[in-house]
């Protein structure tokens, strides 16, 4: 739809060894990792005007809208290989009563049911936040996973963290893989060596620097052995101080992300979709504290610097969070071609 063969920085492939759709599109973290693997995207969705453009500036294509109408379905072809969706988690209306589809009903899931029903695609690719595991107790994992067998899928999952794929960002999340024929299997995935923080900063550039009055540079750091921090320190904001034990008003500011400061040596923490203002404080080799970058928020996102970016700062930031690792989705979907596709 309204293909635009010219200037964009990831059209489509020729000769494509397999076909996939894109739903809850967002930016096209998904579709950029298939499509740089040989697949053909010929369905895409998703409901934000502004995420939209920015699919666009870069696909030439523009995704259908609102998924739960009937006639936006209608354009789905028929046969394809792989569904794709990170579909938002909303709480689910009779979590665990299994009554088929009544599970689902009234959440988007249900959409992504009846999509896989309807169309019986070789392979399904879904990808959430980690918190799914947990949500009501687990039993809205155990729907999800029930309902994808009922409709004749072989499933796994697992928790994945883009850490593990090239790049230095701690981001858990849960990837579920359904296929008809077999069981995928994540072992099988390559794992890759991530760049420190430091790595992937701009050389130059405006950067905003704090002053050191507005913040507070720990006395000692050391990298946490699980994830990669470095917590260097906190900004001198007003905290809430009833209650907060002598000696531990900084913890205060641990749970606030937009209070905290990670040395460049370590890696970053999960960028979130809540902060528009892209309030992520870095102690650069020099001991200087400034803002992240735009552009180093994509790099951490694992999108190429080829990538189009049209929407105001704000938006984003929220696009930003909102969307997958794309180094994480890449090697996951090398797996599935191999292993699921035969390819």
């Amino acid at each position: 739809m309204f293909k635009d063969f010219f200037n964009v920085p990831f059209p489509e492939v020729n000769n494509p060894s397999f076909t996939f759709i894109d739903l809850f599109a967002g930016i096209g973290g998904f579709r950029i990792a298939l499509q740089s693997l040989g697949g053909l995207c010929v369905f895409s969705s998703e409901w934000d005007a502004q995420a939209q453009r920015t699919y666009f500036a870069n696909f030439g294509d523009m995704p259908f809208g609102d998924i739960t109408l009937e006639s936006t379905k209608a354009y789905i072809p028929q046969k394809f290989d792989v569904l794709c969706a990170g579909f938002p988690c909303q709480p689910f209306s009779i979590s665990g009563k299994q009554k088929g589809f009544e599970d689902t009903r009234g959440t988007l899931f249900f959409d992504v049911c009846q999509i896989i029903q309807d169309h019986q695609p070789k392979v399904v690719f879904l990808e959430n936040v980690k918190h799914l595991v947990h949500h009501d107790g687990g039993n809205t994992l155990n729907v999800i996973l029930s309902k994808l067998k009922d409709l004749g899928y072989n499933v796994a999952w697992k928790v994945l963290n883009g850490l593990d794929y090239g790049v230095p960002q701690n981001r858990e999340r849960i990837i579920i893989i359904g296929c008809k024929e077999k069981l995928f299997d994540f072992s099988a995935l390559h794992s890759q060596p991530h760049p420190l923080l430091k790595d992937i900063l701009d050389k130059e550039g405006d950067f905003e620097f704090l002053d050191p009055s507005e913040y507070t540079i720990l006395s000692e750091t050391k990298m946490q052995p699980h994830s990669g921090l470095i917590f260097a320190g906190y900004r001198n904001k007003t905290i809430r101080k009833v209650g907060v034990r002598p000696g531990t008003e900084h913890l205060s500011r641990v749970h606030k992300q937009p209070n905290r400061i990670y040395s460049v040596n370590g890696i970053h923490p999960t960028l979130p979709s809540q902060e528009s203002s892209g309030r992520f404080f870095i102690l650069t080799e020099d001991n200087k504290v400034r803002k992240l970058t735009i552009n180093e928020c994509w790099r951490l996102m694992g999108f190429p610097d080829k990538y189009k970016k049209i929407s105001a700062i704000g938006q984003q930031y929220r696009q930003i969070g909102n969307s997958v690792c794309v180094k994480m989705i890449e090697a996951i979907a090398k797996e599935i071609k191999t292993q699921l596709l035969n390819l």
